[in-house]
């Protein structure tokens, strides 16, 4: 019985040996069809096309570069410069601004603009009527006819007195009268021009109804604040107009920057309507002067705005440019980084001779200076100029090459 036990056990052991003895090659079949269904099942961002290469090669399908955006552009020179970041808004000068009121009150008899109107200077925006603007003229009528009179007789005791036949009293009334009388028509003459009447009109006994208010500036007009039938007094704000023309930006630079700020230096700036649009600027002048708080100097810079597209008060992001040079730049976003090391992707010549599919190259590049979102680079001696960069999806490509490192490493 203990014999058969025995024999039992070493024939169930053959059995099993047996078993797991299968040929390798059958398990290795077995083993590839799981591995294939489990590389099929995988979700690649750029679909079971793509494929990612080896040696510093990534190969896509026209369609997947479309599908992930990817633009591709010549590397071409641009103008560098070292930065000096600043803030700041669009301003205008004092005398590029007018707030417009009247000498005189009156009611608001005309408007003649509205908000948004162009003006030149002198145009008449708006007229005031009142009763005292017609009593100013009345007197300097009347004045400047007793002046005819008082002046002939002035002339007259003169002569009686230089004969001695008049009074040195009387002459020295008749010269007071004519001088206070002419004093007092000199005085009104004046303020009928500032009223915007013209007294040689009036002195032939032209009267105006109404006061004229005109702009003193070419402009804009940013404000209207009356209506009509309005009593205005004198010295109330009617109208502001501005020459944005003449705008310029003032800018905030801080106390360690200061020194690196010269006169003429060139500034590129951008405003929040128009961001792709680089526009330019000169330093005119330095401010000399701290601000409390911030420790920032005011530089004020000149511009174009003949267009009138730039308004005061426009916030702006901007960069003093310190010591321009010319080199080849890429956008920041076409720039790979792997540690210390950048690279950038170009587009494998040979891969544009087939008919669906793209390769790219990356390739390792020496970076300098960052200028307004561009950066300059320095290629492989090997590597020609006339390459075209992938200025955008070069993350994508280089997610995708380290994917197909880490399978191919499987």
């Amino acid at each position: 019985m203990k014999n058969l036990t025995i024999l039992s056990t070493v024939l169930i052991t053959i059995l099993l040996v047996g078993c797991n003895g299968k040929p390798k090659s059958e398990l290795g079949h077995n083993e590839n069809e799981n591995v294939t269904e489990k590389s099929g099942s995988e979700n690649d961002e750029l679909g079971e096309e793509g494929h990612k290469g080896k040696d510093g090669v990534v190969e896509i399908t026209i369609q997947q570069a479309e599908t992930i955006g990817l633009e591709t552009k010549p590397l071409v020179q641009r103008t560098l410069g070292n930065n000096i970041k600043v803030t700041g808004t669009l301003e205008l000068f004092p005398q590029d601004r007018a707030n417009i009121s009247p000498f005189i009150g009156g009611n608001v008899k005309s408007i003649n603009v509205i908000e948004g109107d162009k003006v030149n200077k002198g145009q008449v925006l708006a007229y005031l009527e009142h009763p005292d603007i017609i009593s100013m003229q009345q007197e300097f009528l009347e004045k400047s006819d007793e002046l005819v009179f008082l002046k002939q007789d002035f002339e007259r005791k003169q002569t009686l007195y230089d004969k001695g036949v008049s009074s040195g009293r009387e002459f020295q009334m008749a010269q007071s009268k004519f001088k206070t009388t002419k004093s007092s028509v000199n005085a009104l003459k004046s303020k009928l021009r500032l009223l915007g009447f013209n007294p040689g009109k009036i002195a032939k006994g032209q009267i105006f109804s109404a006061v004229p208010i005109s702009s003193p500036i070419g402009g804009y007009v940013d404000e209207v604040l009356i209506s009509l039938g309005d009593y205005v007094a004198p010295q109330t704000k009617m109208f502001r107009v501005s020459d944005n023309s003449k705008i310029h930006l003032d800018l905030k630079v801080y106390e360690k920057d200061i020194s690196r700020v010269k006169l003429e230096q060139q500034i590129y700036f951008t405003v929040a309507s128009h961001p792709n649009n680089l526009l330019k600027a000169k330093v005119h002048s330095i401010g000399k002067t701290f601000e409390t708080d911030a420790k920032a100097l005011h530089v004020h810079a000149d511009i174009d705005n003949k267009d009138g597209d730039l308004l005061p008060g426009m916030y702006v992001e901007g960069r003093i440019v310190e010591g321009e040079k010319q080199g080849y730049a890429v956008p920041e976003e076409a720039i790979i980084k792997d540690g210390m090391q950048a690279f950038v992707f170009i587009l494998d010549v040979d891969s544009e001779k087939e008919e669906s599919k793209m390769k790219f190259k990356k390739i390792p590049v020496s970076t300098g200076i960052t200028d307004l979102g561009f950066v300059e680079i320095n290629l492989p001696s090997d590597v020609k100029k006339d390459v075209l960069i992938v200025t955008r999806g070069a993350y994508i490509l280089s997610s995708e090459m380290i994917k197909g490192e880490l399978d191919h490493g499987h």
